[in-house]
């Protein structure tokens, strides 16, 4: 196996200003940099055609639309100058990180070039998240449920051309084996566990709020628009007793963010836009008492395992992989969309005097099972070994 190629990632659901997988790809670029002997290169939309060199490793932005309505998000439909990009660059891998054109791309590459291991992240059950869910309420149910089983049968044509799948979730690993889709591993991601740290508490920053060293701080990190259900989250804080002395801080960029905050302007509500310093959303969510989430579609959660890491209980919904983040000790799930069902339980969790130690079982369960260590050494260890063959290691001298 040629030392010091490249390892390719290929996705559109990348955003310049946070989610998920920018979080993870920005953990496997420092792994691959500091624990191989290989070379990353990155390929995602942006607002023009470049290169990016950083030395080592090259991010590839192809030029792209937004997409309507998701202000953060492009749309990277130009399979041919992905084409183009990976020839340029000849990847000894490519791992896709969804599911419409651009594994196509990767697979028509291999095609033409050879011997490249092709790997697929299964990160969204997109047959039931957007062909089921995000159309029922626009063409009815009966409709909704044939698209998400044509999906399904999408699904199952895709992902047997790669040579090695994982999901984030056993369920979801499940539902593609049932396809057809043969041995699908199972990622769990991981979480700075140094920095997201309930250490890094500042009260002068919970000062700087307006909230006083006994009253509580509500946090969310994430797209502040409608399908995270980020106004559930606002209306569940507005209908708090004022007793209470609560504050919310919502981190994070989207199409109701304005809208949120012209609603909320006389409240204790904080919109701080998207934190890009990691160091700064670690202090943040350390100096506060509560995470809260209403998504209801959440394929994995990772800043609910950040804010775990920070020593947070969760106040959430019983949907999507929150019971797998969340269990019964570690915080409250409530039904998908009830705001007066969410604000009481945020009412009940604090009046219990259970934050602290719910918090410190947080901390130590992410500890137990969370780190990107441990991730990366899965993926690396058995996942591209799979698609690369026994000669593949991440352990050989630099």
């Amino acid at each position: 196996m040629k030392q010091g190629g490249f390892l390719c990632d290929l996705t559109q659901s990348y955003s310049a200003v946070g989610g998920g997988v920018r979080t993870y790809l920005t953990a496997k670029r420092a792994f691959i940099t500091s624990q191989t002997p290989y070379r990353h290169l990155l390929i995602v939309p942006g607002d023009k055609d470049r290169i990016i060199d950083y030395g080592h490793n090259i991010t590839a932005e192809i030029k792209s639309p937004r997409v309507p309505g998701s202000p953060n998000y492009r749309l990277l439909l130009r399979s041919k100058a992905v084409i183009k990009t990976l020839n340029q660059h000849n990847p000894i891998s490519i791992e896709c990180l969804d599911a419409y054109n651009l594994p196509w791309a990767a697979i028509k590459y291999r095609e033409q070039v050879g011997n490249v291991g092709l790997i697929a992240g299964y990160r969204t059950d997109f047959p039931t998240v957007y062909a089921e869910g995000l159309t029922r309420r626009f063409i009815g149910k009966g409709f909704s449920g044939r698209l998400k089983k044509r999906a399904y049968n999408y699904a199952r044509r895709l992902y047997r051309n790669f040579d090695a799948v994982y999901a984030l979730e056993p369920a979801m690993a499940k539902r593609l084996e049932g396809l057809g889709v043969k041995d699908v591993n199972v990622l769990p991601l991981g979480v700075d566990l140094e920095l997201f740290n309930p250490d890094k508490r500042d009260d002068k920053w919970r000062s700087s709020i307006g909230a006083g060293k006994n009253d509580i701080v509500l946090v969310y990190a994430g797209r502040i628009d409608k399908e995270k259900q980020a106004d559930i989250v606002v209306e569940a804080f507005l209908k708090l007793p004022k007793s209470l002395k609560a504050s919310l801080v919502m981190l994070g960029e989207g199409n109701l963010k304005q809208s949120l905050a012209e609603k909320t302007q006389n409240e204790a509500v904080m919109f701080a836009g998207f934190i890009s310093e990691r160091a700064e959303l670690a202090k943040i969510l350390a100096s506060s008492d509560l995470y809260v989430s209403a998504m209801a579609f959440e394929t994995f959660g990772i800043s609910i395992i950040e804010a775990q890491a920070a020593g947070l209980p969760v106040v959430g919904v019983a949907a999507g992989a929150m019971p797998e983040r969340v269990p019964k000790s570690l915080g409250v799930l409530g039904p998908v969309g009830d705001a007066d069902i969410m604000a009481k339980n945020i009412e009940t969790l604090w009046q219990s005097g259970q934050l602290g130690a719910m918090g410190q079982r947080a901390r130590n369960h992410v500890e137990d099972h969370f780190s990107w260590n441990r991730t990366f050494e899965h993926l690396f260890g058995h996942i591209y070994t799979k698609a690369l063959g026994s000669d593949f290691s991440i352990s050989q001298a630099r």
